[in-house]
């Protein structure tokens, strides 16, 4: 019998996986301790639900729904999309242009084994949401990491961008707002990118989930209402903005110049009808569901619960010493950073195990996210504001002592 390794190894990069700090969560659990999970970010858990309208809506459809719909999608879904699309100003979208997927996920690999050969290169940030990295290694391409800077509220550099584009670079990835930093870019920014892209032909990849959870007032820019002369692919859905994780729903709109892109295109269609359709009892909810968005801004407004827990988090942070963290205006994560001197940090992966052994709070060690320096960590601020100012405690008291062993 062939044996099958846990780690699998792609272009001489090797992905764990699992993971060593997540085994070692998993080890407990089973045997009976109780670990505080700030590393993925699930609302179900924290006691988020969501709203009535949806599920209200899912009970409704499902005698309705029990069938295989168009490998796009259900046209109501695409419609509902479309209109949506309207209101961000993305241009030259129609049902045509609009794949529901499960989840997000599911969209993000397809859009990259429909575009990549081996050699070729996709710009992806750091820190990423590594699913990205992983979708265009396993589809025969390599991720080549751009920097955000932390300096510059995590904004992506893109004099760094520039200097990485190569003949061989095939698109860009803007994760906007950012999963982990929880980062919102601002217009200039996006603009700059986009001259990038059209001067060297890149297709822009926006990774968008988080654009309904904006606080201070602020407002989510789509890049590609920026770039009308650009191939664009737009990724969103319901999972994070209608606490509803667990259902897999989400979607891709193809947006701008597509003159040029035919068998990429036909590429995507194809591989969209090989896996016949997504959930489609979770696609009935995408019309209403982008009626409903009340809930969602009361969340984010000041005295909503994900502000009040992110003013409470980053503050906490803030106090320890030896930790700092920039303020994320978006979603539900922050990416604090550590004093390495002071704590001697050489492997993040081992202070985060450190700590899930000491202190049962399980988060993702920087180096998760492709981050090379050994100095950060991603909390998920969803747990209620008790909870939180508990393990801040916690992680404060064990980094008043701590000194990772060479």
């Amino acid at each position: 019998m062939r044996k099958f390794e846990k780690s699998v190894k792609l272009n001489n990069v090797c992905y764990d996986i699992r993971g060593p700090v997540m085994d070692e969560a998993n080890r407990m659990i089973a045997a009976g301790e109780k670990i505080l999970k700030l590393n993925i970010g699930n609302p179900a858990p924290f006691g988020f639900r969501a709203p009535d309208e949806i599920i209200k809506a899912m009970a409704e459809n499902l005698t309705s729904t029990e069938g295989y719909s168009d490998s796009k999608g259900l046209i109501s879904a695409r419609e509902a999309i479309v209109e949506y699309d309207k209101t961000k100003n993305i241009p030259n979208v129609n049902v045509d242009d609009v794949y529901t997927g499960n989840g997000v996920s599911e969209l993000i690999t397809l859009s990259m084994q429909g575009l990549l050969d081996y050699g070729d290169e996709i710009l992806v940030p750091a820190p990423d949401y590594p699913l990205w990295t992983a979708s265009v290694t396993l589809a025969g391409g390599t991720a080549v990491h751009y920097l955000c800077d932390e300096s510059s509220n995590w904004y992506p550099d893109v004099k760094d961008i520039e200097k990485k584009i190569t003949p061989r670079t095939k698109g860009i990835v803007i994760i906007n707002p950012n999963n982990p930093t929880g980062a919102l870019y601002p217009e200039s920014i996006l603009r700059e990118i986009v001259k990038l892209a059209e001067r060297n032909d890149l297709i822009i990849f926006a990774d968008e989930i988080y654009d309904r959870l904006i606080m201070d007032g602020k407002t989510h820019t789509s890049i590609a209402s920026l770039a009308p002369d650009c191939l664009c692919l737009t990724f969103n859905g319901l999972s994070k903005s209608h606490l509803i994780a667990g259902y897999r729903v989400g979607w891709m709109s193809i947006s701008g110049n597509k003159s040029n892109a035919t068998g990429y295109i036909e590429g995507i269609k194809l591989l969209s009808s090989m896996r016949l359709c997504s959930n489609v009892p979770a696609q009935s909810l995408i019309a209403p569901a982008l009626k409903h968005l009340d809930e969602t801004r009361k969340l984010v407004a000041p005295g909503g619960r994900v502000y009040q827990q992110r003013e409470c988090i980053v503050k906490l942070l803030n106090d320890i010493p030896g930790v700092s963290v920039v303020k994320p205006e978006a979603a539900f994560y922050c990416f604090p950073k550590l004093d390495t001197k002071r704590f001697n940090i050489h492997d993040d992966e081992r202070f985060a195990l450190d700590v899930l052994r000491n202190k049962k709070i399980l988060f993702t060690h920087g180096g998760g996210f492709h981050w090379e320096v050994p100095d950060h960590f991603r909390i998920v601020y969803l747990p209620d504001i008790e909870v939180l100012t508990e393990a801040a405690t916690a992680l404060g008291e064990f980094l008043a002592d701590y000194r990772q062993i060479d």
